[in-house]
């Protein structure tokens, strides 16, 4: 196993100078060639840090926990998870990830458990977008919120632009024509995503010249009842554009269309929200969505997580993304999601 002292050896340097440098606290502290050639030489060497050894010297283990309530069983969790491994993993750091169901005492259990195994920091992940009290279990280690707004304002958080999403879809939908434009909105629970994507397309509305309309704006669940709220809204007032709480509902559209003999992308304007794989590959015409971006936001909550675990800026060469990701400053960022065009605005 190759040792900081040959690479010491190999560069010319001290066994200090190859210590700040593979432990990333260089800057300002060793001339930037310096630190080249060390990186250049424990790579061409096959340096591999003992993390071990690492922990003890620095009372860190640069494991990270991952704690969330229904994110591993839902289809977004992928993304959310995948974006926050590939941060860890490029910041030298990995992740434990539990899932607790929404159960209070398990979460405890699981916080307490990934405490046992000397984690650096949370994560605390919610399933959608909505406000939250982070447990106090977690705020003895730095802490961020993902896809969650903090009640008390003590955690940083990243969610959606929601309102951006609301105006941004409306928006669209009115460039392209439609003047009588329905909101099919979320009615199974208390999303905080719906009142601000409502919100947003009212104020397109408002900024067009046109007034808004409760009776053009309904709220859904799933299944039979779902496909009877969107048909009556059909029949009683013939909407031209729909914008829809997500994909999902989205397909009820579809549906209602189609036993009217209404085509869409013809007769009537659809846009959805998640960019849902499921329905993208499925729906015919294509659905233009909204994007969510799960996989920045769980880019950006390890990358401020380790900005509060290191107190630094961490050095990176940010990947290619969908949605630029907000600035490690913001202590509640909101992140802009960006509109797919599909077929199925006319």
């Amino acid at each position: 196993m190759t040792t900081m002292k040959e690479i010491a050896e190999r560069t010319g340097v001290s066994i200090s100078t190859v210590s700040l440098v593979l432990n990333k606290r260089d800057a300002g502290r060793v001339k930037p060639q310096v630190a080249a050639k060390v990186r250049e030489t424990a790579t061409q060497l096959g340096y591999r840090p003992n993390p071990l050894a690492r922990s003890l010297r620095t009372s860190k283990t640069s494991i990270l926990g991952f704690v969330s309530d229904e994110i591993a069983t839902t289809p977004y969790a992928g993304r959310l998870i995948l974006g926050a491994q590939d941060a860890a993993r490029a910041l030298g750091y990995m992740i434990l990830t539990v899932n607790t169901n929404g159960e209070t005492d398990l979460e405890e259990h699981e916080i307490s458990t990934l405490k046992q195994y000397g984690v650096d920091g949370f994560i605390y992940a919610r399933m959608f977008n909505q406000r939250t009290t982070v447990p106090e279990s977690l705020l003895s280690l730095p802490t961020v919120l993902l896809d969650g707004t903090d009640d008390t304002g003590r955690v940083p958080s990243i969610i959606p632009d929601e309102e951006a999403i609301g105006y941004e879809a409306t928006r669209h939908l009115l460039d392209a024509g439609c003047r009588n434009i329905a909101y099919v909105g979320a009615s199974d629970r208390a999303y905080a995503a719906d009142s601000g994507r409502r919100a947003g397309y009212r104020r397109a509305l408002r900024e067009a010249g046109l007034e808004t309309d409760a009776g053009l704006e309904v709220g859904t669940t799933f299944n039979q009842p779902a496909l009877d709220v969107v048909g009556d809204l059909f029949d009683a007032r013939h909407p031209d554009g729909f914008f829809c709480f997500n994909d999902a509902r989205a397909w009820y559209v579809y549906e209602s269309a189609a036993r009217r003999g209404l085509t869409v992308g013809r007769d009537i304007s659809v846009v959805g929200v998640d960019n849902h794989r499921i329905f993208a590959e499925t729906l015919a015409p294509r659905l233009t969505t909204m994007d969510l971006p799960h996989y920045e936001m769980g880019y950006w909550a390890t990358l401020k997580l380790v900005s509060l675990i290191e107190r630094r800026t961490p050095r990176i060469d940010l990947p290619h993304t969908t949605s630029p990701l907000p600035s490690l400053d913001d202590h509640d960022a909101r992140i802009r999601c960006t509109l797919i065009r599909k077929e199925s605005v006319v």
